[in-house]
């Protein structure tokens, strides 16, 4: 039997087809009531001009590293928010190069700023989701699974707090759902559920200052409560169809 070091001094990597390990990141954010989505124009070939996700080969560091280099070479965004794995995706022919395994990463969060463009990125913007389509290689794909991601998380945790301010009220907070969803809850029964949940909002006990553009009694004003997650959660209505 021969050891380790035997194995490893004859072991030849090209007897192996060639595989890459890029990164790729779909960072959400609402501007003026709407999902918006990173994007870059892509200054080189493939798909020279063709808008993608922000990303690029794996270098000598962690994936981790690697997603938030590319994002911040590309766009000079560092979101100060938690990167998270989204999945990888790795069919063949999905980069025209070589085989091409890229492991996508999510930021969701408010308040990002402007992009600005740097590395191999021709250009760097942010785009409404709904106009987000024909990127390049299977970045719709894997936006989509961004988005499936993002409107999950807002289902069972309180995140969408985070987009109003330290007091909002809950048609604020509805239009935040609304945004991500893709599809407006409706008012009645979202703020009976809001409220149900132990922990996901406070009453401040104070109210706007007028009422709603209709007229009527001035809104309640609410804080975000101490809830890690929310049970039970907030399901989309498509969602709650299929249950």
């Amino acid at each position: 039997m021969v050891s380790e070091r035997e194995f490893l001094d004859g072991y030849d990597p090209r007897a192996y087809p060639a595989v890459a390990v890029t990164v790729d990141v779909v960072t959400l954010t609402i501007r003026d009531g709407v999902l918006h989505v990173l994007l870059v124009e892509r200054g080189e070939q493939p798909y020279t001009g063709r808008l993608a996700l922000p990303g690029g080969f794996v270098r000598e560091e962690t994936l981790d590293e690697a997603a938030l280099r590319e994002l911040a070479e590309e766009t000079g965004i560092l979101p100060r928010v938690h990167l998270e794995q989204l999945a990888t995706f790795g069919d063949p022919g999905r980069d025209p190069r070589m085989r091409v395994m890229s492991v996508a990463y999510l930021a969701f969060a408010p308040r990002l700023p402007e992009p600005t463009v740097g590395g191999d990125a021709a250009a760097a913007r942010w785009v409404p989701v709904a106009a987000a389509t024909g990127l390049a290689f299977d970045h719709d794909t894997i936006l989509a699974a961004g988005l499936e991601r993002a409107r999950a998380k807002i289902e069972y945790t309180p995140l969408a707090t985070a987009f109003v301010g330290e007091e909002f009220t809950i048609a604020q907070l509805r239009g935040v759902y609304t945004a991500v969803w893709g599809e407006e809850p409706h008012a009645g029964n979202f703020h009976r559920k809001v409220l149900s949940v132990p922990g996901f909002v406070e009453d401040t006990g104070a109210t706007t200052r007028r009422g709603g553009e209709r007229g009527g009694p001035r809104a309640k004003l609410f804080r975000a409560g101490d809830a890690r997650i929310l049970h039970p959660a907030l399901l989309r209505p498509s969602a709650e169809e299929r249950r």
